[in-house]
């Protein structure tokens, strides 16, 4: 096998990529990141022993989270800033290793230095498949991929300069037990933690969001296009979209969002800027096409970039931990700094205005505080009858035809049924005029994948309101997409707050192994999708 990944959802034949990935990654990349993953490892090792004397280092626990990022799905495919990250490893596994010495206790990860060896060398013995047992590797990755999720809203919410110390420390403790000899029930233990962990760090970005940019509001945002040259930002990275929207300003070029970052227009601090234009295209997926009609810079503030075309090659950035072969990489900002977009800006200026792809609006804006504002009115409509049935439809989107899927459920779904969203699933539906329900529109999207919190809090909130003991009592259904890891750490955290019956799809995980989907299936009632009228009679149903 020159690899073997089988974390996302596109995984080669439903069961691992073991020649290229699906996404577009290379066997050299591929076996770079588990390397990294190993190395990652070893720190926690000894970062838990120095702990057992000291406070968890920040820059320890900020490191392992941006080494763990940068192995998700589609955030790097440059084998060379990965390989200087596993450097970067090796030189803080060594200076903790002189604070804490070696015992003769300590497992390889911590107290491998490359030695004789090389890293192609040594990639070829520490990937997924190092570890035999079948179930227990698949409860170890499903952890790991949660970790992952983790990880990725935890560095957003460390960029806007909010941290929390328990979420390094169960970073520490996650990254430790893959190297430890435990038990299935043990494991199961970590991957319920991994899910109480996400919620909290999904909260912790949550106010890392809202206490910088304001609370999201009911936004409608323009899908057409102007005639100014323009700068298409994707990705996640809300501080890029400001630092990009204050240096462009009176500078003539028009900023528009693509993907995951159509939720930046909710937030009140980015509405100040006139020439913050619209959205253009759709999720990430589709990238390769609308990236090139845009005639403009593009940057990848974060995951979701795909294999670059020669067709805007020369007009695409990436920022932060996203990294491609031959593309142009702006720096880190220094402390008390922004990122510099200049160069960006300056093509800018040199580009033809945006080919149009649509015209008209989308409503968006539907995070918790929102929605408790129109509680009253939603209250009343469950009350009335007018709504019959909530149905979560947030996570991912990706290139399966199988899809499909989840368009139809929202045109089969009865005219009396609302649609919560969150992540770049919502634009399987977004653009359908689906209509509204005494004033509330039949979809309602919190944002990005991280504003799934939203929704729990939404249903939370709902819970109380109607006077349940369970949140299973509500008329509430969860029919999720998922692609990558960021969705497993929503999975988990909805399983943490309780949540049961979730169906899952277009395909379940293929790190899941049979006995380890059985014990989900029965402890939490998770389901794959069927088909669109089998589901939604059975949602309707409240099954």
């Amino acid at each position: 096998m020159s690899m073997f990944c089988f974390q996302c959802q596109e995984t080669a034949k439903g069961t691992g990529c073991a020649a290229k990935g699906v996404c577009g990654k290379q066997p050299t990349t591929s076996r770079l990141m588990d390397l990294l993953i190993f190395n990652l490892e070893g720190i926690a090792v000894l970062e838990e022993k120095a702990t057992a004397r000291r406070e968890i280092a920040p820059e320890v626990g900020r490191f392992l989270l941006e080494g763990l990022f940068t192995t998700i799905t589609n955030v790097s495919f440059d084998d060379a800033r990965i390989g200087a990250q596993v450097e970067r490893a090796l030189t803080l596994k060594k200076k903790l290793l002189d604070e804490v010495g070696n015992d003769g206790s300590l497992p390889e990860a911590a107290t491998w230095f490359g030695g004789p060896e090389t890293f192609a060398a040594k990639t070829e013995s520490v990937g997924i498949l190092a570890e035999a047992n079948e179930d227990i590797r698949s409860l170890k990755e499903l952890m790991m991929y949660g970790l992952k999720g983790i990880a990725a809203y935890g560095d957003h919410a460390a960029v806007l300069g909010f941290e929390d110390p328990a979420i390094y420390r169960f970073a520490v403790k996650a990254l430790a037990a893959m190297t430890k000899d435990l038990s299935a029930d043990e494991l199961t233990g970590l991957v319920l933690q991994t899910g109480e962990v996400a919620v909290t760090t999904m909260a912790l970005l949550d106010k890392a969001n809202t206490s910088t940019y304001g609370q999201p509001e009911l936004t409608k945002v323009n899908i057409g296009v102007r005639s100014n040259p323009g700068i298409l930002i994707s990705g996640h990275d809300l501080r890029d979209m400001a630092e990009l929207l204050e240096q462009t300003a009176g500078a003539g070029a028009d900023v528009y969002t693509h993907g995951e970052m159509l939720p930046a227009h909710y937030y009140p601090a980015f509405k100040k800027y006139p020439h913050f234009a619209g959205n253009y295209g759709n999720a990430w997926w589709k990238q390769d096409k609308e990236f090139a009609s845009f005639n403009g810079p593009i940057l990848m503030t974060t995951n979701c970039i795909t294999p670059v075309k020669e067709s805007y090659k020369e007009r695409i950035f990436t920022t932060g931990l996203v990294g491609y072969p031959g593309v142009k990489h702006i720096a880190d900002r220094k402390p008390g700094g922004q990122k510099d977009f200049s160069e960006l800006i300056a093509l800018a200026k040199t580009c033809p205005a945006p080919t149009e792809l649509e015209q008209g609006e989308i409503v968006g804006g539907f995070a918790h505080q929102q929605v408790f504002a129109l509680a009253d009115k939603v209250v009343e409509a469950v009350k009335s009858g007018a709504i019959k049935r909530f149905v979560v439809m947030a996570g991912c989107d990706g290139r399966m035809k199988s899809r499909e899927y989840f368009t139809e459920v929202a045109q089969e779904l009865p005219k009396d049924t609302v649609i919560l969203t969150a992540g770049c699933a919502k634009y399987r539906y977004n653009k359908l005029p689906l209509g509204d329900i005494g004033g509330i529109p039949r979809v309602l999207d919190a944002g990005q994948c991280n504003d799934s919190y939203s929704l729990a809090v939404i249903a939370l909130k709902l819970k109380e309101v109607f006077g349940l003991k369970d949140i299973n009592e509500l008329p509430l259904s969860f029919d999720i997409a998922w692609y990558e890891q960021k969705a497993v750490a929503v999975l988990l955290a909805l399983l943490h707050l309780g949540v049961k019956g979730i169906r899952l799809g277009p395909t379940l995980p293929a790190f899941l192994s049979p006995n380890v989907a059985k014990v989900l299936v029965e402890k939490f009632d998770i389901k794959p999708t069927t088909t669109v009228k089998e589901d939604v009679q059975a949602m309707m149903a409240g099954a």
